[in-house]
């Protein structure tokens, strides 16, 4: 599809390729690293523990606790529906 690649992780069984000049990005995760992976779409916020626990005191039920991730935080969550839904923070990286 001619996307530029946005970073390589298929160590740990994930790549993503930017969509345009701005944040979003397709990431693709590999089943055998991620075997109940389902589509999500990421926000990205300033702190994600901070979100998590204003989330969750509004009843949001999260799939896990909030996670390290290489750039830093991150936690996923489904809405009443079956979506996934995810934040993330950058918060290992200069602003």
């Amino acid at each position: 599809m001619g996307l530029q690649l946005k970073f390589d992780f298929s160590d740990k069984g994930m790549a993503a390729f930017n969509v345009g000049d701005q944040e979003p990005a397709i990431i693709l995760k590999d089943l055998n690293s991620f075997p109940d992976v389902k589509p999500t779409i990421w926000f990205v916020v300033d702190d994600v523990e901070d979100e998590y626990n204003s989330l969750k005191e509004r009843g949001v039920n999260f799939l896990s606790e909030p996670f390290e991730i290489m750039t830093g935080m991150a936690v996923e969550f489904e809405d009443p529906s079956g979506n996934r839904l995810g934040i993330t923070d950058y918060s290992k990286t200069s602003k």
